[in-house]
């Protein structure tokens, strides 16, 4: 009858099968526990590793600040040069305001704080623990048009109202952020263990199609809309390290992952709205769009 049991006093054929499955199974929970995942309160104070914006960062802001400058007004095939050199200010201004209009490091830190505020209050308190911003690179330049292409309701006739106008849009610049967290896994309890992610995002490449439309001039709420074709080129480059005591560096799938999910938020993107002033106000725009059961204006 003994021999009818899986588990007597003298070892079996299946009593070392099923011990040796079970030893397997907790050697690799041991080490997915112990060397990649971090179950402290505290996971960043033992982690050595804070990312930095990449060192070549200097050189290619001075590359693209001479670029920016050495472009010539008088250049006829640049028809949106005017328009270039206004944006390159109005961006300025938007930088300087992040700042709080402060120079250098000081400047940096208030960047970098109300940056790190927003992200932490748009993460996902359940996925993604406290997340740290490193640094901020805010870039030295803007957004260049070119292209122009005019789009009139009656093409053979010049003076018909513009319908939309066409221009193509390229980016390049030293955007970047450094960022730190951890990702948590809840089961079997809520916050049983944390993998620590160490991120840098930095921006190569930013080209796109847009369309401008102006009111119709019969429009109850006139504004100028401004859209992102999709088939845009994105080009983003990230370094990662995931991993507590044993680390994972610079994974494709992660990267991949976050290029995906800029670009679908870039090609979801409501065509943002601008009010012209005199003309009518942002809550009446809203209530015209809420109405229409469309986002609100940015």
């Amino acid at each position: 009858m003994g021999s009818n049991y899986v588990f007597s006093l003298q070892p079996t054929f299946t009593q070392g099968l099923i011990l040796g499955q079970l030893s397997i199974l907790v050697l690799l929970v041991l080490i997915l526990k112990y060397l990649f995942l971090d179950s402290t309160e505290t996971p960043f104070e033992t982690s050595s590793y804070h990312p930095r914006v990449d060192s070549d960062v200097l050189l290619r802001k001075q590359r693209i600040s001479s670029h920016s400058t050495a472009e010539s007004l008088d250049d006829k095939a640049e028809s949106a040069e005017w328009f270039n050199m206004l944006l390159h200010q109005i961006v300025e201004i938007y930088r300087s305001k992040l700042r709080d209009g402060l120079a250098g490091a000081e400047g940096d830190e208030v960047a970098r704080k109300r940056i790190e505020d927003y992200a932490n209050k748009i993460r996902p308190p359940g996925f993604l623990d406290h997340i740290n911003i490193h640094s901020v690179d805010l870039g030295v330049s803007a957004p260049r048009l070119s292209n122009a292409r005019i789009k009139r309701q009656d093409c053979s006739e010049p003076l018909s109202p513009l319908s939309e106008a066409e221009l193509d849009l390229s980016y390049t610049d030293t955007i970047s952020l450094a960022l730190s967290t951890s990702y948590l896994f809840n089961y079997p309890m809520p916050s049983f263990a944390r993998l620590p992610v160490s991120l840098t995002i930095s921006l190569s490449l930013f080209k796109s199609s847009i369309i401008i439309t102006p009111p119709a001039p019969t429009a109850s709420t006139p504004v100028v809309t401004l859209a992102i074709l999709p088939d845009f080129t994105l080009d983003l480059t990230t370094t990662s390290l995931m991993g507590s005591r044993a680390k994972l560096a610079n994974v494709p799938k992660l990267h991949e992952l976050i290029q995906h999910q800029v670009r679908r938020i870039l090609a979801a993107r409501e065509p943002w709205r601008i009010v012209l002033p005199g003309l009518t106000s942002v809550a009446e725009v809203r209530q015209v769009m809420k109405e229409l059961k469309e986002e609100p204006v940015m």
